[in-house]
Order: structure tokens, then C-alpha cells, then sequence
């Protein structure tokens, strides 16, 4: 084949199209251009904030999930990475890109979106706006009819409802494929909704809400729509305001919007590795940047040390195989670490962050994996996280 989008026009075989961008080898080029592919609001930066460099990582050993001992390079070479970046106690100690990749270029985030999404929803939750106790429909009316009546924004949070929605990525029919053709991340077929918000209303019920964790992006969207609601801004407009200056971003990140003009919080952010760094930062000062509160730190807080019932949602699900001893928390996942929880943000195709407070130590990898999941890919990646955060203090003194 030959390169992607390459020619005037591109040749056939090599384009990047709405059908196939989720493909390999297409989602490689795609992952750096989706205004390209799909409308995008801007999410502007302001002030950057420094981001010093710090003494050198080094390789450190990983031992991967089928015994065999290599080092966090080999792993990186193994799973299509596009940048990885680590931060020790602020300084970058670690910074590669791949494949072209550059420290200017955005990439898309996938379901990491939703963790940034959660943090809007602790500043609106601080300021009043936001009651996460309330009724979803207290907010959004228009799905009172759906299986969203009765559910609670902290149902929403914790991805507890219980919405009939299947988030199974090798299904044509799942919902969350259905819900990509209104949200116009693949092309839309007859009778199928335009917007993501009219789909949302047409989703029916499973069971009861507050039950067992089950992963729905489909209420990450619904937790957005309620935040537009209560604020009376736009989500891209709340990000840029409430999380991307105040962190100190220095480039604009950008979010994939619908055809009806609404942005998509459960995957569409693209930022830069440098950004999602001073992200990942944040969480790991307990939601302090730049001399400021961004994040309460409650909300932080409560999200490693949840109230009973959130860790025992989560054990009674295949989750458990994947990541043992974990939970999932406003739209946070975490996994025990050596010095106590660690804050994960995942996205599909090789996407996350790693934020771990006792270590100080935040991991960033972007990657483009053939498919969507890869459990020896992301269990291989986390291993390589925690050697990082093991290797750091002694590297530091």
C-alpha cells in the first residue's frame, strides 16, 4: 500500500475515510487527524505551564504477562506506540514518539476523554451547579421515557445504570457501534438517528440502576449532556475553561462533534502527550496546577477510597480477571499500586494515562493497536508502568 493520504488526490487504496479510519492500517494516520475525518470544536489552551526535564529514565526490566523478562522499550516496540511520556515529580524523564508522531501533534484520546469529562463534573459539582444525587432526568427531561429514568448522576459516574447498552466493538449491531453512526463516527445507514443526544433518548432499560459495573460510553455522553445543561456552555468551552488553561496547556486539543453540532466527551478529545502529561499531573497533585485548585481534592479523593459497594460492583464482573483488586470510579478506573491506589485512564486502541500519587509519577502512552482491545497489550503496558514508578525514586536521590 502505499503511504496514507499521500497524492493529489490520494490514491484510492490509500485513503482515510469515514468507513475505515478505525482499521488498521488506516487508524495509525487517523488517530493524528480526525478534523479531517469528523467536525471538531477546538478546546484552546492559554499560558502553558513549564514542564522542566529531569534526569533520564533509562530501560527499565518488565517481566510480561507470559513470564518472559524484557524492558519497557521491548514493550513499547511490541504494541504500536505513537508517544510515550513520563513525569517524576513534575520533570519529564522520559519523552519518545513514533512513526512520525511529534511532541506538537494530537492525537485522539479515546475513552481517556471520559476522565477529563469527570473532572468537569467535579468543578460544576463544587460550584453547585451539579447535584450528583439528583435525577439524570432532573436535568435532561427529554429522556425521561428511556432507561435512563430513575438513574442518578452518580449512576452515570460510576457506569452503574442500567441502560440496555452493549459496548461489544466487534459487533456491527452493539449499541455503541449503533450510537457511532448518529454521533458521525462511522457513515450513517437508513432510519438511523442524526446526534447523539436523540439516540441516547431512544435507549431502553437492562435492569435496575446502582447495580454492577457495566462499561457504557453511552453514559459518558449522558453525563455531558447533563453538564451542558446545568452550565449553559458547550462541552468543549467547559473543558477549555475549567480543566485545559488551568492545567497550563499549551497547545489547543480539539473534540470531535455530531452532526447536530454536540460534542462526544466519551472518546472524541485529541490533545498532545505533553498536555495529557500536565493532565495526569494534576491528578497526581491532588488537583492542584499551577499554584491553583483545578480539581477539589475531594473528588480525587473519594475516587481512590470510594464508599462501599464500588469495588464489590466491579468484582463481580469480568473486569476482575483483566484488572484484580480494582474498581471503577467517576469515570476513572484504578488498580492497587505498591504505595496505595493508582488512577488509570483508558481508551481503546492503546490509549492511557497512568497517575500514580505515592510514586509521583504519571505515564502517558499513545498507541494505535489493530484492534480495539488487546488485554495482553494493556496488562504488558501496566506492568511497564509500575517498573517505571519502582525505577524512579532510585534514579531521583
Amino acid at each position: 500500500m502505499s503511504q496514507l493520504m499521500a497524492g493529489f488526490p490520494p490514491a484510492p487504496e490509500s485513503q482515510v475515510t469515514l468507513a475505515n479510519w478505525q482499521d488498521p492500517p488506516f487508524n495509525r494516520w487517523a488517530f493524528r487527524h480526525m478534523r479531517e475525518l469528523i467536525p471538531s470544536h477546538p478546546i484552546p489552551a492559554a499560558e502553558p505551564g513549564p514542564l522542566p526535564a529531569g534526569p533520564a529514565l533509562g530501560n527499565p526490566a518488565v517481566t510480561r504477562l507470559d513470564g518472559s523478562v524484557a524492558t519497557v522499550e521491548d514493550v513499547l516496540a511490541d504494541s504500536y506506540t505513537d508517544a510515550f511520556l513520563v513525569l517524576h515529580d513534575g520533570q519529564v524523564v522520559a519523552e519518545r514518539y513514533y512513526a512520525g508522531m511529534t511532541a506538537g501533534t494530537r492525537h485522539l484520546l479515546m475513552s481517556v476523554s471520559k476522565s477529563i469529562l469527570s473532572c468537569v463534573a467535579a468543578v460544576l459539582t463544587d460550584r453547585g451547579l451539579l447535584d450528583i444525587h439528583a435525577p439524570v432526568t432532573s436535568y435532561v427531561p427529554e429522556v425521561s421515557d428511556s432507561g435512563y429514568a430513575g438513574a442518578t448522576i452518580r449512576d452515570l459516574l460510576d457506569m452503574r445504570t442500567g441502560v440496555a447498552f452493549r459496548e461489544t466493538y466487534t459487533e456491527p449491531d452493539a449499541e455503541v457501534r449503533v450510537m457511532e453512526r448518529s454521533m458521525g463516527w462511522r457513515p450513517a445507514l437508513p432510519g438511523d438517528l442524526a446526534g447523539a443526544y436523540p439516540y441516547l433518548a431512544t435507549l431502553g432499560s437492562a435492569g435496575p440502576h446502582g447495580g454492577e459495573f457495566s462499561y457504557r460510553s453511552a453514559d459518558t455522553d449522558m453525563l455531558g449532556w447533563a453538564c451542558e445543561r446545568v452550565s449553559g456552555v458547550r462541552t468543549a468551552d467547559l473543558i477549555s475553561a475549567l480543566i485545559w488553561q488551568p492545567i497550563g496547556a499549551e497547545t489547543d486539543a480539539e473534540i470531535t462533534c455530531d452532526p447536530l453540532g454536540s460534542a462526544i466527551p466519551d472518546g472524541g478529545i485529541s490533545a498532545t502527550a505533553r498536555d495529557l502529561a500536565r493532565f495526569g499531573q494534576m491528578l497526581v497533585d491532588d488537583g492542584r496546577a499551577q499554584g491553583r485548585i483545578v480539581v477539589p481534592e475531594a473528588w480525587l479523593a473519594d475516587v481512590r477510597h470510594p464508599e462501599p459497594g464500588v469495588r464489590e460492583a466491579f468484582a463481580r464482573t469480568d473486569n476482575e480477571y483483566v484488572l484484580p483488586g480494582g474498581w471503577y470510579r467517576s469515570q476513572f478506573w484504578v488498580i492497587p499500586g505498591a504505595g496505595g491506589p493508582v488512577l488509570v485512564c483508558l481508551g481503546i486502541h492503546g490509549q492511557l494515562i497512568y497517575a500514580d500519587r505515592a510514586a509521583r509519577t504519571v505515564v502517558v502512552k499513545m498507541s494505535s493497536w489493530p484492534d480495539a482491545q488487546n488485554a495482553a497489550f494493556l496488562l504488558n503496558t501496566l506492568r511497564s508502568c509500575a517498573a517505571v514508578a519502582e525505577r524512579l525514586p532510585s534514579i531521583t536521590c
